[in-house]
C-alpha cells in the first residue's frame, strides 16, 4: 500500500473536511486563477486526456473531483455521452459548475453529486469511463480513492487521469520549483485571499507519486494496462488504464 504523506490545508481537523472548506473558500476565483497560472495550457492538457477515451465512445462517465466542471463540460462536448456525473466534496465548486453547465445547455447530460471520493455511493460497474483532472492528489486516502474508481467502472472500462506533477529534468525541475514556491502562492494569496490554499496545493504536487510509481499504485488498485505520458516538460502527467 502506498504510504501517502498527510498534507493538510489548515492546522486542525480531518483532511477531507479541510479540503472541502478550502475549495469552498477559493471557488469564486478558482477558474480564473487556474487558467492564469497555467497560461491556459491546462485546457490543452484536459483535451489530451479526453482524447484518450474517444476511441471507446463511453456512454456513462464519472468525473471524479470535478470541481467547477471544466473537464466534465469539455468531455461532454468532445465525447457526446448519454450521461456524465461530476462528483466532488465541495458544493461551492459544484455550484459554479452547475451555472456553467446551464449556460452551455448541458443540463440533460451533466449532473453533479456531492461525494466523498474515497466512499462513492454508486453501485459496482456503473460507468464506462472514469476521469479525474487535477484532483486526486487531494484524496485523503489515494489507495482507497483509486480502488473506488475501479469498483464503479465496468469491466473493460477505462480510466483517464491528468494531474500536475513536478518535472524531473534540468532546467525545468529548478524553474518549476521557483515558480511553484513563489509565483503560485503569491498570486493565490492575492486573488483568492486564502493564505494557506495555494501553499497547500504546491506541497501536494511535490508529495504526490508520479510516473512509474503511480502506475504501480493503479495496478494495485485493480487497473490493468496502466501507462503514463508526461506533458509540457513534466509539469503535468496523463495516466490511462483499463479495468
Amino acid at each position: 500500500m502506498y504510504q501517502q504523506e498527510t498534507i493538510k490545508p489548515y492546522n486542525n481537523g480531518e483532511k477531507a473536511t479541510q479540503v472541502e472548506q478550502m475549495f469552498d473558500n477559493i471557488a469564486p476565483t478558482y477558474d480564473a486563477l487556474n487558467h492564469r497560472l497555467s497560461w491556459n495550457i491546462d485546457r490543452g492538457w484536459r483535451r489530451k486526456a479526453i482524447r484518450q477515451l474517444k476511441p471507446y465512445a463511453p456512454r456513462q462517465i464519472l468525473d471524479i473531483a470535478t470541481g467547477t466542471g471544466d473537464f466534465a463540460i469539455m468531455a461532454a462536448q468532445m465525447l457526446k455521452p448519454e450521461k456524465l456525473v461530476g462528483a466532488d466534496i465541495s458544493e461551492g465548486m459544484m455550484d459554479i459548475g452547475r451555472q456553467k453547465v446551464a449556460r452551455q445547455g448541458l443540463q440533460d447530460v451533466i449532473s453533479f453529486d456531492k461525494e466523498d471520493c474515497t466512499r462513492l455511493s454508486y453501485p459496482d460497474a456503473t460507468f464506462d469511463a472514469v476521469t479525474a483532472a487535477f484532483g486526486i492528489r487531494n484524496f485523503a486516502d489515494l489507495d482507497r480513492g483509486l480502488s473506488e474508481m475501479c469498483r464503479v467502472l465496468r469491466n473493460g472500462g477505462h480510466l483517464s487521469i491528468v494531474e500536475l506533477t513536478h518535472p524531473v529534468a534540468f532546467p525545468m525541475k529548478q524553474l518549476f520549483h521557483v515558480y511553484s514556491h513563489t509565483v503560485l502562492p503569491f498570486y493565490g494569496r492575492l486573488i483568492s485571499k486564502d493564505t494557506a490554499a495555494y501553499s497547500y496545493l504546491t506541497k501536494t504536487i511535490e508529495a504526490f507519486p508520479q510516473g512509474e510509481e503511480m502506475v504501480g499504485i493503479l495496478n494495485r488498485a485493480g487497473f490493468a494496462e496502466a501507462s503514463f505520458k508526461r506533458l509540457t516538460c513534466g509539469i503535468c502527467t496523463m495516466y490511462f488504464a483499463t479495468k
